[in-house]
């Protein structure tokens, strides 16, 4: 049996290229029973593709229990997008549907973010873990089966290309005007045409980026498909706080795992905390509702000093246990 103490919080992974998110769950299960750990929980906290890389939020223990809350939660990536080919993938995985030689004015792509910024309608990728008539997507578009997933609404919060420059400056000077203006893609034109952009989008849940860089490069009158996609940010967390596979391969050597364990609250970033007596503490881990609280109506995580209790609801001044945690 393992002395070693119960694990409850988050490890963020920056997940490389090639590795699945099962896979990098498993690869924390394996460190952490070699570290001494025992059995412990392991959740992810939202799938990467196994071609993109980054900020991949492993939920160990009681932290498990929010891994549905970073589902939902906003998350952001850098992209780039190769014109001229489109893939049955929408990535560089997959086998070329479709062709051009048109590549857009770089200050165009710029312009064009707009567009795609708020509310925007959008069909997933049929190469994707969706599940149509109980099968994944994926499974039946390898077959060779036609796929039909339906449109679906999500929110891009902000959208813009990295690097900017010269070109992006010219937009006015080429498109203000509506007589005379040039052909976007004549090659004599002052403008410069893009082979590659990146772009950086922080987006609501269930947005896909390979639909977006296709959509984006539809609406400028060309075709292309992500050649690299990476995730900065999902929810509370960041690259900067993120280990590398190296590091969590430490861990599994000895390395101290406290290092880089981010505490269960972590994952509750803008909710405030709410301080219980050992009363209140013990009536909201029994499940039972606490009357006469004078705080605001709203979400509230609940603690005993420094030990974790529930995430709770407050409406009128009683609180009811959304989430409890066994801490």
């Amino acid at each position: 049996m393992s002395d070693k103490p119960t694990v409850n919080g988050w490890i963020i992974l920056d997940k490389p290229r090639g590795l699945g998110s099962t896979q990098a769950v498993g690869a924390v299960k394996r460190n952490l029973r070699e570290a001494g750990f025992g059995k412990v929980k392991v959740g992810h906290g939202g799938t990467l593709d196994p071609e993109a890389e980054g900020v991949l939020p492993i939920a160990l223990g009681e932290a498990t229990k929010l891994s549905g809350r970073m589902l939902d939660s906003d998350k952001t990536y850098e992209f780039t997008i190769q014109f001229g080919e489109e893939t049955d993938t929408l990535d560089a995985e997959g086998e070329v549907v479709d062709s051009t030689n048109r590549r857009p004015p770089r200050a165009a792509i710029a312009a064009i973010c707009e567009h795609f910024t708020g509310e925007i309608d959008q069909v997933p990728p049929k190469y994707s873990a969706l599940k149509v008539d109980g099968k994944r997507a994926y499974d039946l578009a390898r077959k060779g089966e036609d796929v039909e997933l339906e449109t679906r609404r999500v929110t891009i919060h902000s959208l813009e290309v990295l690097g900017g420059g010269a070109a992006d400056d010219r937009l006015g000077s080429a498109f203000a005007t509506t007589l005379g203006r040039p052909d976007p893609y004549d090659p004599q034109a002052p403008l410069e045409l893009a082979e590659t952009a990146t772009l950086v989008a922080r987006v609501s849940k269930g947005t896909y980026i390979r639909s977006l860089a296709r959509d984006i490069a539809h609406a400028l009158g060309a075709l292309g498909h992500v050649t690299y996609l990476r995730r900065t940010k999902a929810g509370p967390f960041s690259e900067d706080q993120a280990i590398s596979l190296d590091k969590l391969n430490e861990i599994g050597k000895g390395a101290p795992l406290q290092d880089h364990l981010l505490p269960l609250e972590a994952g509750l970033d803008g909710i405030p905390a709410l301080a219980l007596d050992p009363d209140s503490a013990q009536a909201a881990r029994q499940g039972r509702v606490v009357s006469g609280l004078p705080q605001p109506d709203g979400l509230y995580f609940a603690k005993l000093e420094e030990t974790p209790v529930a995430l709770v609801e407050l409406e009128g001044g009683d609180m009811k246990v959304v989430r409890g945690f066994n801490v």
